[in-house]
């Protein structure tokens, strides 16, 4: 019985450490290490969740930064009509009337590129019909009483109707004094400082979504060194083991072969 005990002992121990090197965890489920396997878990669904929001978030800078390379053309165009508004004003003797036709393409090209700065289906610079809204971008999760909480900032969106309406208001070949020139180039200023400040948002969004990304793969980083910690065997360790629990199984094999022909031999005595 003990030789029998021993091997079954020693046959469980190799299962055990067979399954391990296998594997590569020591705790494979809740059976193993109830504690250890409960906290693997939690930081496993953790990192997947902020695997999640890395992702999305690289979605979402890169519509930002289609807005804001739209918005930089924008602002280009911007100040080449600022250039035909101080021709129009420097020189009376210029054809206003080319001028005005020239702001008019100008500001067409804004619209084209206002309607192409697109991502994804989604714009920074257009309008839907309906009330300008703000973007929010999911930065991360925290756990609170009750589950996880989002944590986000908010993207100011760049609504451009107002932007090219007051363009679309100038016209150097209808004014008729100094004043509505001068009027015209403020306008036209006054647009090119709207247009670089959202810029400036967009560029500082960007920025910010690249930093919680990169802060984001260190922290999954340490999600998996967490759980590796918790679950996975030494394989150094194990492959030891294991050799040795394979050698103990022979040995055990053995050392039960021995036991069950000794009864054997105390009987031929009384033959």
């Amino acid at each position: 019985m003990t030789a029998l005990q021993t091997l079954k002992t020693v046959q469980g121990n190799l299962t055990e450490t067979q399954g391990r090197v296998s594997t590569g965890l020591k705790v494979q489920s809740a059976k193993d290490n109830a504690a250890y396997y409960s906290i693997a878990q939690t930081m496993r669904g953790d990192a997947a969740v902020f695997n999640a929001i890395s992702e999305n978030l690289s979605i979402t800078g890169a519509s930002i930064s289609v807005a804001r390379q739209g918005l930089e053309e924008i602002g280009n165009l911007t100040k080449e009509i600022l250039e035909r508004v101080s021709f129009a004003q420097a020189d009376k003797s210029v054809d206003k009337a080319l001028i005005q036709k020239e702001i008019v393409d100008l500001i067409g090209q804004i619209e084209t590129t206002r309607s192409q700065a697109t991502y994804n289906g989604q714009s920074l610079l257009e309008s839907d019909g309906s009330a300008t809204s703000d973007l929010t971008v999911v930065t991360g999760v925290k756990r609170e009483t009750g589950g996880l909480m989002t944590t986000s900032f908010v993207v100011q969106t760049a609504e451009l109707d107002s932007f090219i309406t007051n363009l679309k208001g100038i016209n150097v070949e209808t004014a008729t004094n100094a004043n509505d020139l001068e009027d015209a180039l403020t306008t036209v200023e006054t647009q090119i400082a709207w247009a670089a400040q959202y810029e400036t948002n967009f560029g500082m969004a960007e920025k910010r979504i690249e930093n919680q990304q990169n802060f984001i793969s260190k922290l999954v980083d340490k999600f998996d060194t967490g759980v590796g910690a918790l679950v996975d065997a030494d394989m150094n360790k194990e492959a030891a083991r294991l050799s040795a629990l394979q050698v103990q199984e022979q040995l055990a094999t053995q050392a039960l072969s021995i036991a069950n022909q000794a009864p054997q031999s105390i009987l031929s005595l009384f033959r």
